[in-house]
């Protein structure tokens, strides 16, 4: 799974205004020729990432390369079950990409269209989001 090496601060704040913005990164086709974008935003684990990630392989049957465009550094904090309130914040559990809506997540090539399409719908059902299979013009 996907964690960074090093974060600059060990836990962050959640952040403002989720789900209102449009990704401004990321959001044409950089490598492949298809790629798979988010449609609406939200937090996706590394988790989730590696189930997509292989999902797609296999589909393509080791065939062509993927790109991952999106990398979880987003540490989540969560506090252990039955704590009472108080005692600071949590202990950091797990990383999330936070992925806006427009952002492309998974690109791919080296493989024909039907193929690539097949298996970035099976990627697509791993993640959290409304997703749209898009091609290179």
């Amino acid at each position: 799974m996907l964690i960074p090496k090093k974060v600059k601060h060990r836990k962050w704040h959640k952040g403002r205004g989720r789900g209102k913005r449009l990704a401004t990164q990321k959001t044409t086709l950089a490598f492949g020729s298809f790629g798979l974008k988010a449609m609406e935003e939200a937090w996706i684990t590394s988790r989730q990432i590696e189930a997509a990630r292989r999902a797609m392989t296999r589909s393509i049957k080791r065939g062509g390369k993927i790109w991952i465009r999106v990398f979880p550094d987003h540490p989540v904090t969560t506090k252990g079950a039955e704590m009472p309130m108080g005692k600071g914040k949590g202990a950091v559990d797990h990383y999330v990409a936070v992925v806006r809506a427009g952002t492309i997540m998974f690109e791919m090539d080296g493989v024909v269209e039907k193929v690539a399409k097949e298996a970035l719908d099976l990627a697509s059902y791993k993640l959290p989001v409304k997703t749209k299979f898009i091609v290179e013009e």
